[in-house]
């Protein structure tokens, strides 16, 4: 636990940046930036962390549309962050099963 729990807060996170009404993405490879409004955007979102599904949610996607038309304060914007690391981190980790699982 101590070791996700430092992976989740030594990972980089996105970063909010200015621009500008509901979740826009515009994909670079692996990386995306995420459009929150017409002025402010999370730059740096890992692609995986954006698509990556639970249960048949996107939890990253729906995160931001359940608060769509509400103005971000700071903490839910280190909020954010902490999820698409941990999503990131859960793909690390599953990537890393899998491999011992096909061994």
């Amino acid at each position: 636990m101590f070791l996700l729990i430092f992976r989740v807060m030594s990972a980089p996170c996105p970063s909010p940046k200015e621009r500008g009404e509901s979740p826009v993405v515009e994909e670079f490879g692996e990386i995306s930036r995420v459009y929150i409004n017409d002025r402010q955007y999370f730059d740096n979102v890992p692609t995986i962390a954006w698509n990556f599904y639970i249960g048949g949610y996107q939890p990253a996607q729906k995160w931001l549309k359940d608060r769509k038309g509400r103005k971000l304060n700071f903490e839910e914007v280190l909020h954010y962050r902490k999820i698409i690391v941990v999503l990131t981190l859960t793909n690390d980790i599953m990537k890393e099963i899998d491999k011992i699982i096909n061994i």
